[in-house]
């Protein structure tokens, strides 16, 4: 799960941080307390908060877990596209945000513990449940996983025998990289590449968020040589596009994990999202990204098709 095409530049931090007060869920009336008409009391009559991060995998997810939970009979309000982990996680921390669908991995590496090595999802989310703050918890891993990748065109591969991150040390001072800006910045990053693989690319290419055409545009028009991709985008099938592989594994396992606000999610939600991790794959989440990416679907009516295939909708 870090996975950093969608992800949000420092602008696009910046300018979700302005509507930090109605992502918290305040008033009207200028109240910014993070509490004020966010989350649920789930088991009364306000709505679950259920957030999202600014890119399209991640809204998609979370518009799953609201209909998983409204199918329950419990109220949900939607706050989508609400900005980079830098920006969001606080809003959990501060009960803004009920439930989030996170990445295991990155949320420990990223917002968590920046010097944790743990890399199998076991170990991962031993970590969280021991490091987190107490206001907050994960519930279930999905099996399905999001990883973040270094990736290049075919012919980039062939030209410079590339197979693994390690190949790209002898000459990523020549190539460069796009990615979020907050990419360059992470262990599961450009500080990862540098220190796990003495992999220092010769320029950065920040991106907005949601800029993915405009990267995969970039990596096929070789002005960027290598882009930080999410392994599930379906670019990577279609463009016939290399993920270098990561013996060293310093992207670790990013299994999709809901974030909650304890108090907000009571047992009957935290027993719908754990049932609909039980039943989440790779291949599903690939399968839905097509539909949403290639296909142009709605990302509700992709999420109650999955629902439902899932045996997941009444």
């Amino acid at each position: 799960m870090n996975k950093a095409t969608y992800r949000a530049a420092a602008l696009a931090a910046v300018a979700a941080l302005s509507l930090t007060a109605t992502a918290c869920g305040g008033s009207d009336d200028g109240d910014d307390n993070p509490l004020t008409g966010g989350s649920a009391d789930s088991g009364g009559g306000k709505a679950i908060v259920v957030g999202s991060a600014n890119f399209p995998e991640n809204q998609l997810l979370a518009e799953i877990y609201a209909q998983a939970l409204e199918d329950k009979g419990l109220k949900v309000t939607r706050k989508f596209d609400i900005g980079a982990r830098e920006v969001f996680y606080d809003q959990v921390v501060k009960g803004g945000i009920g439930v989030i669908p996170e990445y295991n991995g990155a949320l420990l590496s990223v917002a968590v513990d920046k010097k944790s090595t743990a890399t199998s999802t076991e170990e991962i989310n031993a970590e969280l449940t021991k490091k987190l703050p107490k206001s907050v918890g994960i519930l279930d891993s999905a099996a399905a996983e999001d990883k973040d990748s270094v990736t290049v065109t075919a012919e980039t591969a062939d030209k410079y025998n590339l197979k693994t991150l390690a190949d790209l040390k002898p000459v990523a001072k020549d190539l460069a990289i796009g990615a979020g800006s907050e990419f360059k910045t992470r262990t599961q990053g450009g500080v990862g590449l540098k220190t796990v693989y003495g992999v220092e690319f010769g320029k950065f290419q920040p991106l907005d968020a949601g800029a993915q055409s405009t990267l995969l545009k970039l990596l096929k028009d070789d002005k960027v040589q290598a882009a930080n991709l999410y392994t599930t985008d379906p670019a990577i099938v279609e463009d016939k596009l290399v993920v270098l592989e990561d013996p060293k594994n310093l992207f670790s396992s990013q299994n999709v994990t809901p974030l909650i606000y304890k108090s907000a999610v009571n047992d009957k939600a935290k027993s719908a999202l754990n049932a609909l991790s039980a039943k989440l794959t790779t291949e599903d989440l690939l399968d839905m990204m097509k539909k949403l990416v290639n296909d142009k679907e709605d990302a509700s009516d992709v999420a109650k098709e999955w629902l439902a295939s899932a045996g997941l909708a009444s």
